[in-house]
């Protein structure tokens, strides 16, 4: 069996932005306000336009392979086995900590009047044994929603994007015009102009929740083998949901800020703390006296983070299906259901989804390592585009990216950027299940699940170099490192290093003389 082609233009597009509008837009505008004040709002403008430069390359890569578990299929046709396996590997344990994420998002609002769910330990909100039960019963609902019927999923996605963009909007509206401080945004014009000052933009970007608030945008990618009506569905839900998160993103930081009671900003915003801001929103709309708003804002709290969890675990199961169809995985992991949808895949992301609130435990902490993998797995999209452009140029394409040759160098240069930005902290554990991530492949060549012939060890030669490269910049640099690279200077090393490495690694793509070798590639592969 394969997966059926179910999603609409439209149906894709707020699938995305679903997606992309969790738990971040509860917390983010308070963390990214603590690190980089009122010029959070720039941290924003880049965030949006860093992953839309990203999100463009994939559009135009997706539309031409609309494969299923995009991240997996598409290093594989560009660069072979091992390429692949290495970068779906990241790009699915990133994915993989979203559903957690988001439940515990849900269970850490809800411990506002249900304190046996979450207990205090060492300031960071760790689920209880309680709250491990509801969460596990959390993530149980979003897999069965999932495999009990699409046009379930639909509606279901349908009324919770509804309700999540009406919220913020009413939110953004009702604080602006209850309270709008002008005075609060006298930091964003001097802020720019000082090295401290960008550090502190660009920290937030990486650490505040800028960046985790824009990766849902892949959600796209990894549905396009499900998906009608290619060339106008893929673009308009990869890029269109950027654009539409970023303006309601900009427009709840303004609020936020202007908001902000002057007083609470007497210590500096890295003092900033109120009443409630444990919810960030609605602690704001309880001091202004806004009940009704409050209200609203503890119901979308569940709400919101539940779209973004369900979507995730729609496109987080596709790409573990990618995985086991490749050959890296046991074959059983592609079993579907009589609708088609990956069931095996689905129920073994959440016994392991289950599992990370364990060494990850608390919001931030799997935010942290949410992002520093999901960046690099986005540097697949402008690499996979040029090697297309230049393995298959006749081919017809239904959306051709203008100006590739200058969008794809700056994309992978923002993709290592953003990577850097996270800080060593999180690098080192991202090295760590990298490692662990080698073990498997080993594994999976020695059982002779994949093909010696395609291991792809030579146009996997940048690989290495380029994981290796951005875990000893990230050591050496200004973001929690031991500061020899300093801030400033970072941006011209990064630079130059990923002008390398991108031309290594389109240098020594995978050879594809016509398009049907790539349905060889995608049909053809080897089972475990």
């Amino acid at each position: 069996m394969h997966l059926a082609r179910r999603f609409t233009p439209i149906s894709l597009l707020m699938l995305s932005i679903n997606g992309m509008v969790g738990s971040a837009w509860l917390f983010a505008p308070l963390y990214a306000a603590k690190i980089a004040g009122s010029a959070a709002i720039i941290a924003w403008i880049i965030g949006g336009f860093a992953t839309a430069l990203v999100a463009l390359t994939f559009a135009e890569v997706s539309v031409l392979f609309p494969v299923a578990g995009g991240s997996a299929q598409i290093p594989q046709l560009s660069h072979g086995a091992l390429t692949s396996f290495i970068l779906s590997w990241i790009a699915w344990l990133s994915a993989l900590t979203m559903a957690p994420i988001e439940v515990q998002a849900i269970l850490q609002y809800a411990s506002t009047y249900f304190t046996s769910l979450v207990s205090i330990e060492n300031n960071v909100p760790v689920l209880t044994h309680l709250g491990l039960i509801w969460a596990t019963i959390l993530m149980l609902l979003f897999c069965i929603i999932n495999v009990a019927s699409y046009k379930g999923l639909v509606r279901f996605n349908f009324i919770l994007f509804t309700f999540k963009v009406l919220v913020i909007i009413i939110a953004v509206a009702a604080l602006m015009m209850t309270s709008f401080h002008s005075n609060n945004f006298a930091g964003l014009t001097v802020t720019p102009f000082t090295m401290t000052g960008w550090q502190a933009i660009l920290t937030a970007v990486a650490s505040g929740g800028v960046a985790f608030a824009f990766t849902g945008f892949k959600h796209g990618v990894e549905l396009a083998g499900e998906t009608k009506r290619l060339a106008l569905a893929i673009p308009l839900a990869i890029v269109g949901s950027v654009i539409c998160c970023l303006l309601l993103y900009i427009g709840l930081q303004i609020a936020f800020i202007g908001a902000l009671n002057p007083g609470a900003l007497s210590g500096g915003w890295d003092q900033l703390t109120f009443t409630g801001d444990v919810g960030p929103f609605a602690g704001l709309a309880a001091g202004l006296g806004l009940i009704w708003l409050v209200k609203l804002l503890y119901i979308d709290a569940a709400v919101s983070p539940s779209g973004a969890g369900l979507i995730y675990v729609t496109s987080t199961a596709r790409i573990l299906y990618a995985m086991s169809e490749i050959g890296y995985l046991p074959r059983w992991l592609t079993y579907l259901n009589k609708q088609n949808f990956p069931v095996a895949a689905i129920f073994v992301n959440f016994v392991l989804g289950m599992l990370l609130f364990l060494p990850l435990p608390g919001w931030q902490a799997m935010v942290s390592f949410l992002v520093s993998g999901m960046v690099i797995s986005y540097s697949m999209g402008p690499i996979a585009l040029l090697c297309m452009r230049l393995e298959l140029p006749q081919e017809q394409r239904h959306f051709r990216l203008p100006a590739a040759y200058i969008i794809c160098p700056l994309a992978f240069y923002f993709c290592n950027l953003l990577s850097y930005w996270t800080g060593w902290d999180t690098i080192y554990k991202l090295a760590i299940a990298m490692g662990i991530g080698f073990g498997f492949f080993i594994i999976a060549a020695l059982r002779g699940s994949i093909n010696h012939i395609s291991w792809g060890l030579k146009s996997a030669v940048w690989i290495i170099p380029y994981l290796t490269g951005l875990v000893l910049i990230s050591y050496l640099g200004a973001f929690g490192g031991k500061n020899i690279i300093p801030f400033g200077w970072d941006f011209a090393v990064i630079g130059i290093f990923s002008l390398c490495i991108l031309f290594l690694a389109v240098k020594n793509r995978a050879t594809l003389t016509n398009y049907k070798a790539v349905d060889v590639a995608l049909v053809e592969m080897p089972s475990a």
